[in-house]
C-alpha cells in the first residue's frame, strides 16, 4: 500500500478495465470514480467524479481494438484531468497501438506512431508507461519520459517452470530477423539454444518462410515474438519449423495478442501446441480456443506505478 506524499489516483477507460482493477488490487487502492462512454452520434465523453487537484494520476488504457475509440478515450481523459489541476499525469498504455507505423516504407507514407505520440503529449500527459513497444525508437517520438517495460521476465518464469531440466532439448526461435535481439535475450535467460526463421514479407499481414537458421531437428521449440495480429506469420513459421526444421513440438508466446481477422481460426488449426499471451490486450470473451493462455502483467505494472510515484528507479523491472 502506497502511503506517503501526494495521493495517487488510477483511472481507466473501457479498453482493459480488468487489468486496471488488478493493478489497483496489487497496489491496495481503488479505481478512480469516472464515467467513460460515447454519445449517440459516436462522440466520446469523460466525466471525472472525484477531485484530482494536485494528485499523481495514472490513466490505464490500451489502445487496442477499437483503436481509435480507445485512443480518443485516453486523450479526452488526460485533457479532463489536466483541466482539473492534476499534479502529474502518467499515461499507462500496456499495448501501444499504431506502433507498427513507425517509419516510412514507401513515398508519401505517414509516421503514425509519431503523430500518436504528439497527440498524447499535447493532450497533457507528463510521462508514459508502456510495454514491449514494437520498435524501441518510438520512445524517441515522445518529448516526455517513457518507461518501456519488457514482458521477457514474465515469460522466462513461465517457461522455466514448464521446461525445467529440459533446457538442452528446447530451442527458442525468432520468427523473423527483426526479433533476433529480443529472442536472444530470452534464450540466454532460459539457458536454451537459438534459431531464426528467415522469411520474406510480400505485403502487410502476409509473409513466406524461406529458410530455418539453426538446428531444431528433434527438439521442442518456443516461438518468441512481441505481438500476434492475424497470426499468419507465426503459424507459417510454426509449420516451417516442423516441415523444414524437423521440430517435434511448437510452443509460442507474445506480449500482445491483437488477434484480428482470422487469427483464432489459424491458431486453432496450426501445429502450435500452446500460445501464451500477456493480458496487455484483454481476451475477447466470445473467443474460445483451448490453445491460448493468458498471463497477467498487473504485478509488473503495479510495481512500476509504485516506483514512479515514489520517485525511485524503474530499471530493476527491465532485468
Amino acid at each position: 500500500m502506497i502511503s506517503h506524499g501526494k495521493d495517487i489516483k488510477i483511472f481507466t477507460g473501457n479498453s482493459n478495465r480488468p487489468l486496471a482493477e488488478s493493478i489497483c488490487k496489487d497496489l491496495g487502492t481503488q479505481l478512480g470514480d469516472a464515467e467513460v462512454g460515447c454519445f449517440s452520434d459516436g462522440e466520446n465523453f469523460v466525466s471525472i467524479y472525484e477531485t484530482v487537484r494536485g494528485s499523481d494520476v495514472f490513466v490505464v488504457q490500451s489502445t487496442c481494438s477499437p483503436v481509435n475509440d480507445n485512443l480518443m478515450e485516453m486523450l479526452i481523459m488526460i485533457d479532463a484531468l489536466r483541466r482539473a489541476s492534476a499534479g502529474r499525469i502518467t499515461a499507462v498504455i500496456p499495448y501501444f497501438g499504431y506502433a507498427r507505423q513507425d517509419r516510412k516504407t514507401k513515398p508519401r507514407d505517414p509516421i503514425s506512431a509519431k503523430l500518436v505520440a504528439n497527440l498524447i503529449t499535447r493532450a497533457g500527459a507528463d510521462r508514459v508507461l508502456t510495454m514491449d513497444l514494437h520498435a524501441s525508437q518510438i520512445q524517441g517520438f515522445f518529448d516526455i519520459p517513457v518507461d518501456n517495460l519488457v514482458g521477457n521476465p514474465i515469460f522466462v518464469k513461465f517457461f522455466r517452470e514448464q521446461f525445467s531440466g529440459q533446457e538442452d532439448n528446447v530451442v527458442v526461435v525468432s520468427p523473423d530477423v527483426g526479433s533476433v535481439a529480443r529472442a536472444r535475450t530470452f534464450a540466454q535467460k532460459l539457458g536454451m539454444g537459438l534459431a531464426i526463421v528467415d522469411k520474406r514479407r510480400q505485403k502487410a499481414n502476409s509473409s513466406e518462410v524461406m529458410n530455418i537458421i539453426g538446428d531444431v531437428r528433434g527438439k521442442k521449440v518456443i516461438l518468441f515474438d512481441d505481438m500476434v495480429d492475424t497470426a499468419g506469420s507465426i503459424c507459417g513459421a510454426a509449420q516451417a519449423l516442423v516441415d523444414l526444421g524437423g521440430a517435434t513440438e511448437v510452443f509460442s508466446c507474445a506480449s500482445h495478442g491483437v488477434l484480428s481477422g482470422p487469427a483464432i481460426e489459424r491458431i486453432q488449426k496450426s501445429v502450435i501446441k500452446e500460445m501464451v499471451f500477456l493480458d496487455t490486450v484483454p481476451p475477447r470473451p466470445e473467443v474460445k480456443c483451448d490453445k491460448i493462455k493468458y498471463v497477467s502483467v498487473s504485478h509488473m505494472f503495479a510495481e512500476a506505478i509504485e516506483r514512479i510515484y515514489e520517485e525511485i528507479s524503474v530499471s530493476k523491472l527491465f532485468i
